[in-house]
C-alpha cells in the first residue's frame, strides 16, 4: 500500500484558505441578509411624520398658542412653555380630510400639543385631535 504524505505546512495553509473562505461567504450572506431587513423595516416620511403626530396626540402636554399666518398648505403658530416662546409651522396638505368642518379660519387662538422634553416639537392638527377652533370669527 503506497500511503499519501502530505506536509504538515500544506495542511495548515489549505484549512486557513477553507477558514477564510467560509468567513467571507458568511460576512457577504449576513450583508445581504442585513440589507433585506433593513430595506423592509424603512419607514416613509409620511409614516414618520404620521407617527410623530400620534406620539404627540396620546403623550403630549396641551398649551394655547397663537395662530399667526395661514398659508396654502401650512399654519404658522406660536407659543409660550416655561418662560419660552416657540414659533413654528405644521405642514396639513395632507390633513386637510380631518380638518373641522365648521371652521373659520383666521389669525387667533389655537391649542397646541407639544413633547414636555422638546418643546418645539408641536402640532395644532392630526388625525385624531385638532386644536382648531371651530366656528370663530375670520
Amino acid at each position: 500500500m503506497i500511503g499519501l504524505i502530505i506536509p504538515a505546512q500544506a495542511v495548515s495553509m489549505t484549512m486557513q484558505a477553507v477558514a477564510i473562505a467560509l468567513a467571507a461567504f458568511a460576512a457577504g450572506l449576513g450583508a445581504v441578509v442585513g440589507f433585506r431587513a433593513w430595506r423592509r423595516s424603512r419607514v416613509t416620511p409620511e409614516e414618520r411624520e404620521r407617527r410623530r403626530r400620534a406620539e404627540l396626540v396620546g403623550h403630549g402636554k396641551l398649551t394655547d398658542a397663537t395662530l399667526v399666518e395661514i398659508g396654502q398648505d401650512v399654519l404658522y403658530y406660536s407659543y409660550v412653555v416655561r418662560g419660552v416662546e416657540y414659533t413654528a409651522s405644521q405642514d396639513i396638505s395632507g390633513l386637510r380630510a380631518h380638518m373641522p368642518s365648521e371652521l373659520g379660519l383666521g389669525v387667533g387662538s389655537v391649542s397646541v400639543k407639544f413633547d414636555a422634553k422638546i418643546p418645539a416639537n408641536s402640532i395644532v392638527l392630526a388625525e385624531d385631535w385638532s386644536g382648531l377652533h371651530a366656528a370663530r370669527v375670520v
